[in-house]
């Protein structure tokens, strides 16, 4: 057997641009927060720092997430469902900032 190495021709289709991104990453997706299916996990912004959330009810209204607290509980929130939220890649932003520097750490035991 052997594994072929080579990629499809659509990779060959993705444009430079001079820095080293991609075209695909330098104008960042913008989506509705009703436009993500329930049990879709998020970066929610809180007010000192990022925690993970996710979507439990989607109305025509409002949308409601169940946000993961540090010491291990769980909390509700709910937001307009025409909240933008930003796509950094595959993961769903809904907050201003730089969310990898301050992401809450969790349980250190894990």
């Amino acid at each position: 057997m052997s594994a072929s190495t080579e990629r499809p021709s659509s990779a060959e289709d993705i444009t430079s641009l001079p820095d080293g991104f991609s075209s695909s990453q330098a104008t960042p997706a913008l989506a509705s927060l009703a436009s993500l299916p329930v049990g879709s996990h998020l970066i929610l912004r809180c007010r000192k720092d990022w925690r993970d959330a996710t979507i439990v009810a989607v109305s025509p209204e409002q949308v409601t997430l169940s946000v993961g607290a540090p010491r291990g509980r769980t909390y509700r929130v709910k937001r307009p469902a025409s909240t933008l939220v930003l796509l950094d890649g595959p993961v769903p932003i809904l907050g201003e900032g730089s969310w990898r520097a301050g992401l809450v750490r969790y349980d250190v035991r894990w």
